[in-house]
């Protein structure tokens, strides 16, 4: 699996914000270059994890609907015997 890709400006975005965080949280500077890298790295080693999970949760969501829609089928049903003669 290729780890996401992320538009470049969104990238800028992010790096700037794991610039603050190094800097506010840690007391540390981390340089442009140093945050594109961590989060190339973070997004290579994350992407699977939450890959699987989306799919997990996708195939939840579709599990509940399908449940809903056999339900809804059920419903439909006419009745083949009254009781009546």
């Amino acid at each position: 699996m290729q780890p996401l890709k992320i538009p470049r400006e969104h990238k800028l975005q992010i790096t700037a914000s794991i610039q603050e965080y190094f800097d506010t949280e840690l007391s540390s500077e981390i340089g442009q270059l140093a945050s594109e890298n961590l989060l190339d790295f973070m997004l290579k080693e994350l992407s699977p994890y939450i890959y699987n999970q989306a799919l997990a949760d996708a195939r939840k969501m579709i599990e509940q609907k399908m449940i809903s829609l056999e339900e809804e089928m059920y419903a439909l049903e006419q009745p083949l015997f009254s009781g009546r003669r």
